[in-house]
């Protein structure tokens, strides 16, 4: 990078952090004033004292400032940023009065077709057979439906994970750094500010959110964080660069992938809706594996940090790139079936102690 951008991104870092520090406050307070408050009403929650859930909007604020301040305007951002704004209000109304998951789902819908319509989409995706001749397969018309899908996915997913002190905005500090260095790598300088600002709007939060914390990011937040990490991580050179176009955002968004992934399956195997609440999440089952709220979080941005370091590595190695996207999953592979078999087996060595007793 030349030295301009790399003021830049500091600047963009430094504003984003400071404002979203600055911010939070006043948004602990209006979520007071509107009633945006997470009582703990059931086992899922980990909190014992009601708490405000509106931080989000000082992540928002914090990040749209800095962008229209050091981010030339185009239509692609443009459609990002008014899709965000959607997302936001979206997120606000449901942390006040709680809305329908269906009502949250069809808005959603349209806040990825505005972004769709401004010219973000997906053209094409890797073929996964690395032994075939064709690198890459281009979508067409169907890039659109993809398109939607990932972004509506990505954001749910990161507010799925949403269960703990300083858990979801920890793990999307992460990918946003991961992203901001690939960005780097690939000459993508207009994302690697963006990157800085959403990487400074998540940490300026941190202070308050960390365990115990003083306010949640809510759905306000997490939604949006997913969001933006969905758009940018199929901006730029990321929609046609054969290889990472499948590669790179399945790793920097490992965790909420499958996280949700999943969710769905145990959801349906259990014959209930996909968007049923349950207390299954890979923090859940952590948590009932014995470890502390912050050991969890910390379990689990250490997993985030690996699958961000090999895309990462992915990006720059050439040769072994798919050498380091094998391992990295197969090391996430291990972690997750090592958690959901040591949950099953507490849960089996339970259940016959509670027979015995009987």
């Amino acid at each position: 990078m030349d030295k301009m951008t790399v003021i830049k991104t500091i600047v963009a870092f430094l504003i984003s952090g400071i404002l979203s520090f600055i911010l939070s406050p006043i948004a602990k307070r209006t979520a007071y004033k509107i009633g945006a408050i997470d009582v703990p009403k059931d086992d899922r929650r980990m909190h014992k004292k009601p708490i405000p859930r509106l931080g989000g909007l000082a992540v928002f604020f914090a990040f749209l400032v800095t962008v229209l301040l050091l981010v030339p305007m185009n239509r692609e951002l443009q459609g990002i940023l008014l899709g965000a704004v959607i997302i936001v209000v979206l997120g606000v109304i449901d942390d006040s009065v709680s809305l329908p998951a269906m009502v949250k789902f069809v808005i959603q819908i349209v806040a990825a077709l505005v972004v769709v319509y401004h010219g973000t989409r997906i053209d094409v995706i890797s073929n996964v057979n690395v032994f075939s001749d064709t690198a890459y397969f281009s979508l067409g018309d169907w890039g659109i439906p993809v398109t939607v899908f990932w972004i509506v996915a990505i954001t749910n997913a990161v507010n799925l994970i949403d269960g703990l002190d300083g858990l979801s905005v920890g793990v999307c500090t992460i990918a946003s750094i991961s992203l901001l260095v690939i960005s780097a790598l690939l000459s993508e300088f207009t994302l690697v500010v963006i990157m800085a600002a959403l990487t400074g709007a998540c940490i300026g939060f941190l202070p308050y959110n960390i365990n115990p914390a003083k306010m949640f990011v809510g759905d306000t937040g997490a939604t949006f964080l997913g969001f933006i990490l969905a758009t940018m991580s199929i901006q730029g050179t990321f929609k046609t660069y054969a290889i990472l176009s499948f590669a790179v955002p399945f790793l920097v968004l490992g965790l909420p992938i499958f996280d949700t992934a999943f969710a769905i399956i145990r959801r349906l195997l259990h014959g209930q809706s996909p968007m049923h609440p349950d207390r299954g999440h890979v923090h859940h089952r952590l948590i009932d594996m014995g470890f502390s709220q912050k050991q969890t979080v910390l379990i689990l941005y250490l997993i985030s940090g690996i699958l961000g370091i090999s895309a990462v590595l992915l990006t720059s190695s050439g040769a072994v790139r798919s050498l380091f996207f094998i391992v990295a999953f197969i090391i996430a592979s291990i972690i997750a079936i090592k958690i959901y078999y040591t949950f099953l087996k507490r849960n089996g060595d339970k259940k016959d102690i509670d027979n015995s007793e009987e």
